[in-house]
């Protein structure tokens, strides 16, 4: 589940000089891009940690364990994401009301149905891949990241590959 927030100029994230190449306003741009990123890893890592709590079903221990390393990895995107908006200059939020207003995916409803989790897990990796690969070009073109645009990358196969995942568990269906 998704919805797109038009947020990008609505945060103020402070910000401590820096000179690496990048200006202060495209820096800028860039921390609040991947402010709203650090806001859809939180929601889905929450997510991801409700559906571990709560699945039931036939593969109970199998799934559980595939949620926890899944949510696991979120966990060290979500530092990772927050320590890149550091590294040009700018400091995170990192209130869960910030969260969810910035967040283009949605916390959505409580289910402890595997199929549902699953699709609802899918549907927000392949989210934030598509998002993530419509930043990666502007921001290495437009606003003279490369830094974050490689950073970038690496995330959007990591989601590639979750999404590959859920996509087998699915039977290669959504």
């Amino acid at each position: 589940m998704a919805k797109k927030a038009d947020v990008l100029d609505s945060i103020e994230l402070n910000y401590a000089p820096i000179n690496i190449g990048i200006s202060d306003k495209n820096a800028q741009i860039v921390a609040n891009k991947l402010q709203i990123l650090l806001a859809d890893e939180e929601v889905l890592y929450a997510k991801t940690r409700n559906y571990h709590w709560n699945i039931e079903g036939p593969n109970f221990m199998e799934i559980h364990k595939f949620y926890e390393s899944l949510y696991t990895e979120l966990a060290e995107t979500i530092d990772e994401v927050a320590e890149r908006i550091r590294k040009i200059g700018h400091y995170a939020q990192g209130r869960m009301q910030d969260f969810l207003e910035q967040a283009r995916l949605l916390e959505g409803d409580y289910t402890n149905d595997q199929k549902t989790q699953m699709q609802n897990l899918l549907e927000d990796h392949e989210t934030l891949a598509r998002e993530i690969r419509e930043d990666i070009s502007e921001i290495d073109e437009k606003y003279k990241d490369t830094g974050t645009s490689d950073f970038l990358t690496g995330l959007l196969k990591d989601h590639e590959r979750w999404a590959w995942f859920l996509r087998s568990y699915l039977g290669g269906k959504k």
